[in-house]
């Protein structure tokens, strides 16, 4: 690109807090609705489709609350359809509804596949352009911006052009300010979306059109972006993905891609620093899980695993990466496994001493030692906890215990009800030692309980974590109640999550393990 080329701006349009809400598993109440408009300001200028007014109490309630809200950056917008067949825009109790929300843009959709005005509406073809011109020029009237969603535009494109574009005339007609074409049943192909772009774009020139895509073939990144690429200037998504069915174009990746990839201007180099923590948030938002292998935001976005290629990135992270990951917020992994060579652990290792050298003996000791555990059941990438504290005692920086645990003790029993077992767990921190017992919900729960409230004194810290995951793996099957486990547990500390690991026949002295390295790692962290 010439540098003195300006480059395209891209509107960024989203519609997490409506299409993401109908994704399988996610809710959002007023209270986090509300969060997520203060929180979103961080990645800059943009529209955010928070709901549909008038379809449930919920976003009432919203759009009633959010009119007290101080946002100069989000445009927020109420989302409805168009007004009923045989029905005067006038009397509409959706359209009427969607200006009493006091959202200054209106995004309504309209039918543009023939077959789903005959077979869904079961009215006429004409019938169908007049509600659409109409409800968009009685909202212009009353003062409001109006986006046009033509609804299975692309379909409707496939089986019947002449008709399809008839409705974007309709809509243009009626004053809509941006036509947004979407790809309802995500089941288009990239050449297909290029296809209808270029028509509409040969036959009319809105002020902005959009293009709003489902991921039902898993295209629906590659669709915007080819979209783009024909013409369109605003993308419509949701963050991680969610949505209906397979989900809908996913905004983590399609931001990070235009402007990085495509050279486009869609967010300030600010916003897009902070990509990564905003995905994880909305996925903390709706406690769903976050795909750690997402492009860009991902924990696994740069993660390295094999020795050779952890060995070429350290002398030029060009050979096995696209981008700097902090250009995106997120950081490079080298990954620790029983593939791992000298080049991984030394990168690791220099986390706590920097002038490490590779003929250091301790970065063999310490491979050694990880390749017999793995051999052994543990796997340290997941536990990444674990893994720091055994290259700490490498190191010789954990000679001294922080604490010791003398003794622990189990019982449950499941007559007992909710709280059906208690621990009781004996610990020394220096010179003294403490007895406690606690219950807790099942036996690790009360073991956990248990050893936090035995060392909280001495270490405050231990009150600002928490266990977020606890996985069992059986390694082995073929013995029955007598296999090998492998207990994972994740550890939340204000923004970081970790993992820890035990091994063991024994699932309790499993848990056990795990959970005394998630102790003991959130102790150092907090030195």
């Amino acid at each position: 690109m010439n540098q003195n080329q300006k480059k395209r701006k891209i509107t960024i349009y989203d519609t997490t807090l409506r299409d993401g809400a109908q994704g399988e598993g996610i809710h959002f109440s007023t209270q986090d609705k509300l969060s997520y408009i203060k929180r979103i300001e961080d990645m800059g200028n943009l529209y955010v489709e928070a709901g549909w007014p008038g379809a449930n109490p919920r976003d009432d309630e919203f759009f009633q609350q959010c009119r007290n809200l101080q946002s100069p950056l989000t445009s927020i917008v109420a989302f409805g359809s168009t007004c009923k067949v045989m029905e005067s825009p006038e009397k509409s109790e959706i359209l009427l509804k969607l200006l009493a929300s006091g959202a200054k843009t209106i995004a309504i959709f309209g039918k543009t596949w023939d077959l789903h005005v005959r077979d869904v509406l079961r009215t006429t073809l004409e019938e169908n352009l007049r509600i659409i011109r109409e409800s968009v020029s009685f909202l212009l009237q009353q003062g409001r911006d109006v986006f046009f969603d033509a609804e299975h535009f692309f379909d409707g494109f496939k089986e019947n052009p002449d008709y399809a574009l008839k409705c974007i005339s309709a809509a243009l007609d009626g004053g809509a300010k941006t036509i947004v074409l979407c790809d309802t049943n995500g089941g288009s192909l990239p050449g297909e979306i290029s296809l209808g772009v270029r028509a509409v774009k040969k036959d009319f020139s809105p002020q902005e059109l959009g293009i709003h895509v489902h991921n039902d073939r898993g295209l629906a990144v590659a669709n915007s972006l080819i979209a783009v690429e024909a013409g369109v200037t605003q993308i419509q998504g949701t963050w991680n993905g969610f949505g209906e069915r397979c989900g809908n174009a996913n905004l983590s990746t399609l931001i990070p891609l235009l402007q990085l990839k495509g050279d486009y201007d869609v967010v300030s180099d600010a916003a897009l620093l902070k990509i990564t923590a905003f995905s994880r948030y909305v996925a903390e938002l709706t406690n769903a899980p976050f795909d750690e292998k997402q492009p860009f935001v991902g924990r696994s976005a740069f993660a390295h695993k094999a020795g050779m290629h952890v060995d070429a990135i350290l002398k030029n992270q060009r050979t096995f990466e696209h981008m700097n990951p902090a250009e995106v917020g997120n950081e490079r992994r080298i990954l620790i496994s029983d593939q791992a060579g000298k080049a991984n652990i030394l990168e690791r290792l220099r986390r706590f001493e920097p002038e490490m050298r590779k003929d250091d003996p301790r970065v063999e000791i310490a491979m050694n030692e990880i390749k017999e555990l793995e051999h052994n059941g543990y796997q340290f990438e997941a536990a990444e906890g674990s893994l720091d504290l055994l290259l700490l005692r490498t190191l010789g920086k954990l000679s001294t215990p922080m604490f010791e645990v003398l003794d622990y003790h189990v019982w449950s029993d499941p007559l007992r009800g909710e709280l059906d077992s208690v621990a009781v767990v004996k610990v020394k921190v220096g010179e003294e030692t403490v007895q406690i017992a606690s219950e807790g919900n099942g036996p690790v729960n009360a073991l956990d309980t248990a050893l936090r409230q035995a060392l909280a004194k001495f270490f405050p810290i231990l009150g600002k974590s928490e266990l977020v995951n606890y996985k069992v793996r059986v390694l082995d099957g073929s013995h029955g109640t007598e296999a090998i486990v492998r207990v994972i547990i994740d550890t939340r500390l204000e923004n970081e999550v970790w993992g820890t690991i035990g091994v063991s026949k024994n699932i309790l002295r499993a848990s056990a393990q795990a959970l005394l390295d998630a102790i003991n790692w959130t102790i150092w962290s907090g030195r």
